[in-house]
Formats: structure tokens, C-alpha cells, sequence
């Protein structure tokens, strides 16, 4: 869901003013929740008094702690009212309750005159957040919110590197965070889970509560802390759980100066890792784990591991409330992170996750949801920018109509699916596609948007260098620098609307190639086509005309000196499998294949394995040649699986204004595995649908 970030409100406030000076000695702080991460305040606070920097006059909570939990001196009362109305006169209230309750004790406590601590998330909807802090301005007193991650010292440091450029040029930013719940974690407590309750919002999903760091640290790192600071947040929710709120979720967002972070999340993995976010440079990457306060940089100059302190929230409330510092997690700083609460407080419910793409281990309250694949999928959609529905995974929404079509199907089983590639992020060169492409029996054989290349897009064409233009994406290869940089130099190439074929004849499709000036450097006309040929097979026809708008030159790295890697033109993404088996009519193996000339390619292999949910189908799939030239194979399967037939291996193809190009093939979609002679028996039969 795309939240429209114009909603009316009272401009952002400055700072919170600190309170006036207190008196000597340890400031006297109340705890309302004492259970949950209560506890966790309440080991730090017994730190802090034997430091001589607190004193503890009181908690609240409605199930009080364990005797001997507390010191001899400190009250307990069953609520924050109760307390207020003592003797008490707490400096700093600290509330570690549930979620929505935080707005009510939040506005009582900064009635009361103490300043406040409040766990994240601040509370449960825009419009709370606005008037907590119109009642801190009101108030003048402080209030800290309990992101405690945004106290690492390796904050500091990643500011500095960004500075310097040790990684280039910031491009995006993603956060990943995959982590084990099981159903106890669910039946904690009555708001567990939970979007609302008894009227109430309460917004316990996956990225507001559980893994909320994630977002707000990568919010943090990208300088957007006001609400004006983000242009625009989409969420794609899903729950294997069986809950009300998200356990499974994409967050995209978009600052106001342009920087996409994309936040992909989940409590459904096979096992718990630590979360990291990814800084993506132009020239290296950063990956911060900021629950251990370790940060990872990667450059062409190597690697290298540092390890950061952190600075402790409440310490630092303290120390601002001596006029010695700045808050560190100060409440509007939290405005860009609302502003996402916010997004997925008004999305559509959470969508249900298939069953059958859920495996559940351990029994009774242990028992667990794990979504196999999950750890790809959140790899595959920060690389990419892209959501879960964007990746077309099986139990993800089904894309927009108009960004993702049928466009073959055999009796209703879909055969290819046309994208528009529209919404795709620019470094990706958007551009439309086939995916997925499947056997008559079900098996996928194409892939996209993958983590190792998430600019490889299914099947269809595209080009590196088209007059210093990219329409492959990734990064370029340079003859200048004799190597891939980065550069602001990534065409679209845009669909137009569809003629529509006879139902004899292939549809056709007219395509613009424009380049970072949005100007038109070629026009396409491209024919697909089918025939279903048996129980077994069926052919896949792709036809491609060219038309320079302007002269024009057709490379490649290849072309640009990049031995070996003359890729462009038709490319075949192929999805992970095992077992494959690589030949033409003459030649058999990938460094055999790979700048070959054949009439044709096969590659046979096992496809779609899912460890704990499906075995693999074997498949087999069939190149010809173009007919209008003869163009050398570009093969890949040890670093990923990979077919295409190379328009300018090795030097580029000059076009003048109005000259046009043509390349035609087709691939036979096979399920099981061909024999070399069956793929020859195949491939003379004739049945090319060309000509």
C-alpha cells in the first residue's frame, strides 16, 4: 500500500527544551511496567543506583514484580495514577508498557512535570505522535524514545564514512531481519499480535514492534528523521501466524531526497539471525549489525570489521537533563519512523500465507512458522528495492494487471507471463519482460530480480551499452577504466500499448528505448509467439526488430574489451537447479558452450526443489540460433545459470538513423530431460515457428 505523505498537520517542532536544572544528588526515576523489557530497564536502573546516578522511588504495574526484585525503598503501585498522586515527585518516568497504552501514559507523565523515557514504538498512530508533542512543547520537558540502537558509537562512524565516500556514492539502503517466534511468543499477552484491540490501536506487527530497529536505524543512517524527511512509505504485509498483525513484510520507502531504503523483515525464518543493515554504495557496500554494534565495510581496497560501544538511552536522558548533551533518540527525531508506523497502521490487513508454503517445526507453544525461502526472498527484495508481490513469490498478493499479464496459457495453466518492468528501481534498467515461464507440467524455468544480479530480468532483450546508455543494468563496463563502475547511466525501455495477434500469429509489441535524457534512442517491434507441441513441450517464439532513432553504436563489454563477456541482446535468466547439463550439437560443458556458434543450445537440470516442501522436476530447455545471424552463445552456470545469444561479442554493431536490426529465435519448454539425440530429434523436426 502507497500512503500519501501530504496528510495536514502542525509543523515540525524544534527540540524538546531540557527541563530545568534539578537538584544535587541522583535523580529520582519511577518505572511503569516492570515486565517484558521493563525488566530489562530495571537491571539497568539498579546499575545506574549503584553508580549513584538514580535513585528507584517507585514502580507500577498491575502484576507487581517478584519479592526482593527491588530495592527496600521503592514503592510499588498498581498504576501510573496511583503513583502520580504519591509522594514521590519523580525527575524521569520511564514506560516500558504495551503499545497503546504508551499515549495516554506518555501525556500523563509529561502533566505531571517529570520528563519521560518511552519505550519504542513512541505509540500507535500518527495522530498520537502529533499530540505528544504538542504536550512536550507545552510542557517543556524532554522525552527520549527507547530505540536503543541509535545509541551505537558506529553511528558516528558510518556518518563519517558516507562523508568521505570510503564507499562512493550512497545509493540505497536496506534493512533485513529475519528472527524465530513461536505461538507462547504469540500468547504473551492479549495485545500480542494484534492490529487493534477493544478499539484500540495496537499495530504489533513485525515492523512496528519486534524487529521496529531495523527501519528506524536505517531511517537514522539516511539523515530522515521528520516526517518531512520521507517522500513515501509502501507496505507489503503478509502473517503465517495465525494473528491479526504482520510477521512477514516488505517496507519501502522513499526520503524526500530521493534515497530508497527498503526494509524486509520476518519472524518466520529457519533461524534466527542477527539484522543488518546494508549500506549500498557506488563503490562498496556496509553492513552494520546494529544489535551488536559491528560494522563491515567492503571495497575494491578490501574488507575490513570494526567494533563500536554504545551509548546507553536512559544515561544519556540523564546527561541532557544536566545541560551536558543532546538527546540521542529525542521524540520528533522519531517523526520519519511514525510516519512508516503509520503506512502500515492504515495498510490493508495483512495478507495469509498459503499453507503450503509454511513448514511448522516443534510442537504445542514451541511450535514455530517457518516460511521456506524466506532468507532469498528478503535478500532478493533490498537488492532489488522491490516488494514481495513484486518478486512474484508463489504466496505473495498477485502484481498490479497492469504491471504483470498471462501472456500463453495451455487450458488455463499459465505458460509466460508478460511484466512491464515499470516500477522497477532505475539501476535496474526498467524493462519488460517475460516471467514466469513454465513446462506444461507446472516447472518454473526462468527467474528474476536475483540477489546475486538483481538487474537480470527473466527472458527477453536488452543491451549494456547503446551509445554510452545502459538498458542491462548493474554497473557498466568501461574500456576506460578496463573495468565495471558505477554510473548514472541507466536507460527504460517502455511499453507501449499491445497490438493484438490473430490467433494464428504472434502478438505484437512496440517498445521505446530511452535514454537518461528521456529522449528515444531506438524503437522496437517485438513478435511472441507460441505452439503447444505435445503432453511434454511447447515452443516459445521471440522475434525483435530494431530501429535507430539516431546513429547509433550496439555494444557489449565484450565490446568495450571485456574478453568472454560479449553478453547482450537475448538473455535467459534460469532459476537455481541442480544437475545441469550443458551442450550444443557439437560441444558439451560451459567453457565448451560459452562463445560457441551452434544452431542450437540445450540445458537440461532439476528445477524448483524446496528443501522440506518439494523435490525438484527435471526440465529441459532449447535454444535456436537467431536466423539472421550467427551470434555466439553466452553461457554461465558455475557463478549462476544463464543463456544468451551475444549481438556484439566482441565488437559493436553500427546503426545509421532509420537502419533497422532484426534477431528471431525460439526455445522449446520441455519438462524432464532430453537426450542430445532427442533434442536433434526435436530441433529437425522443423518446428521453429519461424519463416
Amino acid at each position: 500500500m502507497d500512503t500519501p505523505l501530504t496528510q495536514p498537520g502542525p509543523p515540525t517542532l524544534p527540540a524538546a527544551k531540557a527541563a530545568s536544572p534539578r537538584r544535587a544528588g541522583p535523580a529520582r526515576v519511577a518505572l511503569i511496567g516492570v515486565h517484558g523489557f521493563g525488566a530489562h530497564h530495571l537491571k539497568n536502573l539498579e546499575r545506574l543506583t549503584q553508580a549513584g546516578a538514580v535513585e528507584l522511588v517507585a514502580v507500577a504495574d498491575p502484576n507487581p514484580p517478584s519479592p526482593g526484585a527491588l530495592p527496600d525503598t521503592t514503592a510499588v503501585h498498581p498504576d501510573l495514577q496511583s503513583l502520580l498522586a504519591g509522594s514521590h515527585r519523580p525527575d524521569v518516568v520511564i514506560v516500558a508498557t504495551p503499545i497503546q497504552t504508551h499515549a495516554p501514559l506518555a501525556l500523563a507523565t509529561l502533566a505531571s512535570g517529570a520528563d519521560l523515557y518511552l519505550e519504542k514504538p513512541p505509540v500507535a498512530s500518527l495522530a498520537d505522535f502529533r499530540h505528544l508533542q504538542e504536550a512536550a512543547e507545552a510542557s517543556g520537558r524532554s522525552v527520549q524514545i527507547g530505540f536503543q540502537s541509535l545509541g551505537s558509537q558506529a553511528l558516528a562512524a558510518i556518518d563519517k564514512l558516507l562523508k568521505e565516500g570510503t564507499i562512493g556514492t550512497l545509493q540505497g539502503i536496506g534493512a533485513t531481519g529475519r528472527w524465530v517466534r513461536d505461538r507462547a511468543y504469540y500468547k504473551r499477552s492479549r495485545w500480542a499480535g494484534q492490529r487493534s484491540m477493544d478499539g484500540m490501536d495496537v499495530v504489533d506487527g513485525v515492523a512496528t514492534n519486534p524487529l521496529a530497529h531495523a527501519i528506524a536505524t536505517a531511517l537514522r543512517i539516511a539523515g530522515a528523521r521528520t516526517v518531512e524527511d520521507v517522500a513515501s512509505a509502501e507496505t507489503d504485509l503478509y502473517r503465517a501466524n495465525d494473528i491479526e498483525a504482520d510477521d512477514t513484510s516488505v517496507i519501502r520507502i522513499r526520503t524526500a531526497a530521493g534515497l530508497p531504503i527498503t526494509c524486509a523483515l520476518t519472524l518466520c525464518a529457519s533461524e534466527s539471525v542477527e539484522p543488518y543493515i546494508t549500506l549500498q554504495g557506488s563503490e562498496g557496500t556496509a553492513v552494520f549489525h546494529y544489535t551488536k554494534d559491528r560494522l563491515h565495510v567492503s571495497t575494491s581496497d578490501g574488507e575490513r570489521s570494526l567494533e563500536f560501544g554504545r551509548d546507553d538511552l536512559t544515561e544519556n536522558l540523564l546527561e541532557h537533563l544536566a545541560g551536558d548533551t543532546e538527546l540521542t533518540s529525542a521524540l520528533n527525531d522519531s517523526g520519519a519512523f511514525m510516519l512508516v508506523l503509520e503506512a502500515v497502521r492504515t495498510a490493508e490487513p495483512p495478507a495469509p500465507v498459503t499453507p503450503g508454503y509454511v513448514r511448522w517445526e516443534g510442537e504445542g507453544d514451541a511450535a514455530r512458522a517457518v516460511i521456506p525461502g524466506i532468507e532469498d526472498a528478503l535478500e532478493r527484495a533490498i537488492g532489488a528495492h522491490a516488494t514481495f508481490s513484486e518478486l512474484a513469490l508463489p504466496w505473495a498478493r498477485p502484481a498490479d494487471p497492469a504491471a504483470a499479464t498471462v501472456l500463453f496459457d495451455d487450458g488455463g495453466r499459465p505458460l509466460a507471463v508478460q511484466r512491464t518492468g515499470a516500477r522497477l528501481n532505475a539501476r535496474l534498467s526498467p524493462r519488460p519482460y517475460l516471467h514466469p515461464v513454465a513446462t506444461l507440467g507446472g516447472t518454473v524455468v526462468t527467474d528474476h530480480l536475483p540477489a546475486d544480479h538483481p538487474w537480470h530480468l527473466g527472458a527477453g532483450f536488452a543491451l549494456q551499452d547503446v551509445n554510452g546508455t545502459n538498458f542491462w543494468g548493474g554497473r557498466t563496463f568501461t574500456r576506460a577504466a578496463g573495468a565495471y563502475v558505477s554510473r548514472q547511466d541507466h536507460g527504460r525501455i517502455e511499453l507501449l500499448p499491445s497490438i493484438a495477434g490473430e490467433p494464428d500469429r504472434p502478438a505484437t509489441r512496440q517498445l521505446r528505448w530511452l535514454g537518461t535524457d528521456g529522449q528515444a534512442l531506438l524503437t522496437e517491434r517485438r513478435t511472441l509467439g507460441h505452439e503447444v507441441l505435445g503432453e511434454r513441450v511447447w515452443r516459445l517464439d521471440l522475434g525483435t526488430e530494431l530501429t535507430a532513432v539516431v546513429d547509433l553504436s550496439l555494444g557489449s563489454p565484450g565490446s568495450n574489451g571485456a574478453a568472454g563477456s560479449g553478453y547482450g541482446g537475448f538473455f535467459w535468466r534460469l532459476p537455481a537447479c541442480k544437475g545441469a547439463r550443458i551442450f550444443t550439437c557439437d560441444a558439451e560443458g560451459e567453457p565448451a558452450v560459452h562463445g560457441s556458434v551452434a544452431p542450437w543450445l540445450a540445458w537440461t537440470a532439476s528445477f524448483g526443489e524446496v528443501p522440506g516442501v518439494r523435490s525438484g522436476q527435471p526440465a529441459t530447455l532449447v535454444f535456436s540460433a537467431p536466423a539472421e545471424s550467427a551470434d555466439p552463445w553466452f553461457v554461465r552456470s558455475s557463478g549462476y545459470p544463464g543463456v544468451g545469444s551475444a549481438l556484439a561479442w566482441d565488437k559493436p554493431v553500427a546503426l545509421a538513423a532509420g537502419e533497422s536490426l532484426q534477431r528471431s529465435l525460439s526455445v522449446w519448454v520441455c519438462d524432464g530431460e532430453l537426450s542430445p539425440a532427442a533434442v536433434a530429434s526435436l530441433v529437425a523436426s522443423g518446428n521453429t515457428g519461424r519463416g
